[in-house]
């Protein structure tokens, strides 16, 4: 199937569009990597909803090393195919929205495996009020993908334990909800009980996540946080806040997750000019969360 749509795509560039064998022979290369990559998946090419294999198959681009030009020409492949499926009746809509053109200096982050956060995770298993925090602070980077910026403006009043759901403020001031799975909560709730209790000086401070002085973590600390553990863990390469954030979504695109959900999860569009997000209920989020992360459940 795959091949009969790839080979009617070729016959059409030959027939209607003039291209030369050299042309060809490359979008032959470009579109086979991209399929190949489904068959893998268990995917097909005409699927209603391919959004997240395609949006893996642009980061595993950048993880193999290519340049921003050989992955803008095999994105510009790919749109080029599903504008044809497109106008032969196979698809209603063109998955190939989601892929946005690379950015020359701007590479993906680096992703970390599950199980490289695991052994974060275990690393900063401890009894003291300070390991309490950063295990709280891992599993919510993390399970969560909120930025830096976000975790530390978090409230304890952001924490909403029975609809299992956190709230932040994000890039120009938009609130919006995120699923938080058990994991996440269940340390938060013990850093609560046994570790921020032993770190507040004012009663009245409602930060969430606290420095041994009392006050809010700094942006500064909160990366020496990530990147202790990182250590601890046995992971050379740099990580940051924004790697655990980058993992989180491409672990739930891995899982399954719709692009859309994760995007609106994570806050990457402005739903304000972006309407088809606004459709997206808190329950629809929490569903796909707990289907999609490895620590949702």
């Amino acid at each position: 199937m795959q091949a009969d749509l790839l080979n009617q795509h070729l016959a059409y560039l030959a027939v209607d569009r003039g291209l030369r064998p050299k042309s060809l022979e490359a979008y032959r290369h470009d579109l086979e990597d991209f399929l190949v990559f489904l068959d893998e998946r268990g995917r097909r090419a005409d699927e209603t909803s391919v959004e997240g294999p395609l949006v893996m198959f642009i980061v595993t681009l950048h993880e193999r090393g290519l340049s921003p030009r050989s992955i803008a020409r095999k994105a510009s492949a790919i749109r080029g195919f599903y504008r044809f499926l497109m106008r032969e009746g196979r698809l209603k809509e063109d998955p190939s929205r989601v892929i946005e053109r690379p950015k020359p200096g701007r590479p993906l982050p680096k992703v970390l495996s599950p199980e490289e956060i695991e052994r974060m995770l275990v690393a900063s298993t401890g009894e003291s009020p300070l390991h309490l925090r950063d295990h709280a602070i891992l599993e919510t980077l993390y399970g969560t993908g909120v930025r830096e910026s976000e975790l530390i403006d978090l409230q304890i009043g952001s924490i909403h334990r029975e609809a299992e759901f956190i709230n932040v403020i994000g890039k120009g001031g938009r609130e919006r909800i995120i699923p938080i799975g058990t994991y996440a909560l269940e340390s938060i709730d013990i850093y609560l009980l046994h570790g921020r209790p032993k770190l507040i000086t004012d009663v009245t401070v409602r930060t969430l996540f606290l420095n041994p002085m009392g006050k809010a973590l700094s942006r500064m600390g909160v990366w020496k946080i990530v990147r202790k553990y990182a250590v601890a863990a046995g992971i050379a390469r740099s990580v940051s806040p924004h790697t655990l954030r980058h993992s989180c979504a491409t672990h739930m695109l891995e899982g399954g997750a719709d692009i859309i959900a994760v995007q609106e999860m994570l806050g990457h569009v402005d739903v304000s000019t972006t309407q088809i997000y606004t459709h997206l209920t808190g329950q629809d989020l929490k569903r796909i969360h707990s289907r999609a992360h490895p620590r949702g459940k």
